[in-house]
């Protein structure tokens, strides 16, 4: 176990992991220690939503960052190490730092969430560093009530998809709830920009920024993603560019990147740039084919294997359309937490996408589906299923000289799983 996970596993014993939205406990502390969110140096940009945050987040670091901004980020979940949460610059934080911050919060004896430890973690460590320029920051579960929503004055707010996904942590009872969650919140100075959604929930966003000052901007208005002969092309007022990634696989994750390359534009960053920029992002879990590392030993090599951390409906739609641009036989290796509603999750992929499924429980996590209880909806479903003990064990029962798809789907937490075993854990 990597000494960073040792550290969290602390951390959790001592801060409640369960979600309980309330800003208070957060101003509180901060108020305690005489810190100002408003008066850290650098801009903030707010990334909230259902899916897609940490697409968008990806796409406007690395663009940032390539025209020599100095950036931090914050994200959830954790990947690797609970390290990689938090980039200052070029690097992630380090387990010094990171253990001297949450130290220093678990001595404050102040009751906060696991969330809002490390939200307070990042808080410090950018509070403690010079000259940053701008810090994308993530939210949580929802955004009204979230730990991220420190700041009165932002200067981008983004929108990425909005769906119906933890209606049980918000109390929420449909979409217009959540929409309120998320977006009702929004600053009244700052710029926001609204990712693709559906024209339903559309027209509920419209509704509730009606009043808000704040410029918007709105995928398929004042931007838009379209394909011409198999290419993708992002289009604004400022004219095209044709986008091209050997990482970038899906339409999906394009129409995320599209809202990071609106911002780009939007704040005068040259065109070369932003291109050079998206050939070198790269989206751990997120549609990543894999094609080096411990986990190809147990493969052939005419064997592709995708790492995706698809997990909601609107994931895992997209997933099923990418999975259907490969003409070779499709093998699936599913693990999914309990209020993921498994069942709906994997109707969305009809009985040809997968010539055979194999269920796991994901590790160490305790709110996952069993993996007999999976493999039994699986079944239930009309998938010819089968169920392992591990990740090897599930990789052993599908792998053969025969060309072939495998794609791990269900959760990020299982993609977190297999890329650690798949790469040497090591300290980030």
């Amino acid at each position: 176990m990597l000494e960073s996970e040792k550290y969290y596993l602390k951390l959790q014993k001592k801060f409640s992991r369960r979600i309980n939205l309330d800003l208070k406990r957060i101003n509180n502390f901060l108020k305690k220690q005489s810190i100002d969110p408003d008066k850290i140096k650098g801009k903030i940009v707010n990334i909230i939503g259902s899916d897609g945050k940490n697409a968008v987040l990806q796409t406007l670091s690395t663009i940032f960052r390539e025209n020599k901004y100095k950036i931090s980020t914050f994200t959830s979940p954790s990947i690797i190490s609970p390290l990689d949460r938090i980039f200052i610059k070029n690097k992630f934080i380090t387990l010094n730092d990171f253990k001297k911050f949450g130290d220093f919060v678990i001595k404050s004896r102040e009751k906060l969430t696991l969330f809002e430890v490390l939200t307070i973690i990042y808080i410090l460590k950018i509070n403690s560093v010079k000259n940053l320029d701008f810090h994308f920051v993530e939210s949580g579960a929802g955004f009204e009530k979230d730990s991220t929503n420190l700041w009165e004055k932002p200067a981008f707010q983004v929108i990425t998809n909005i769906n119906l996904q933890h209606l049980d942590l918000f109390g929420a009872r449909n979409i217009e709830d959540i929409c309120k969650i998320k977006v009702g919140s929004l600053s009244r100075d700052t710029q926001i920009y609204v990712g693709k959604q559906k024209k339903s929930v559309l027209k509920i966003i419209k509704r509730i920024l009606k009043d808000n000052p704040s410029p918007v901007h709105y995928y398929g208005k004042d931007f838009f993603l379209k394909k011409r002969k198999n290419k993708y092309i992002y289009k604004d007022k400022n004219g095209e560019l044709a986008l091209v990634s050997k990482n970038i696989k899906s339409e999906g994750l394009w129409e995320n990147v599209c809202l990071g390359i609106k911002i780009a534009r939007d704040y005068n960053i040259n065109s070369k740039i932003i291109l050079k920029s998206i050939a070198k992002i790269r989206m751990l879990g997120r549609i990543d084919y894999i094609n080096k590392g411990k986990l190809r030993n147990h493969l052939n090599s005419n064997e592709i294997l995708i790492i995706d951390g698809a997990h909601s409906i609107k994931a895992a739609q997209n997933l099923s359309e990418h999975l259907k641009e490969h003409n070779e036989p499709i093998y699936g290796i599913l693990g999914i937490q309990k209020n993921r509603h498994p069942e709906k999750f994997i109707s969305i992929f009809k009985k040809n996408n997968f010539k055979k499924i194999v269920t796991v429980k994901i590790p160490s996590l305790p709110n996952s589906v069993e993996a007999d209880e999976l493999y039994k909806i699986c079944k239930k479903k009309g998938f010819n299923a089968l169920k392992a003990n591990s990740i090897i064990g599930a990789l052993k029962k599908i792998s053969s000289k025969d060309t072939k798809i495998i794609c791990i789907f269900g959760s990020l937490y299982l993609a977190s799983a297999f890329l650690k075993k798949n790469f040497n854990q090591y300290e980030v």
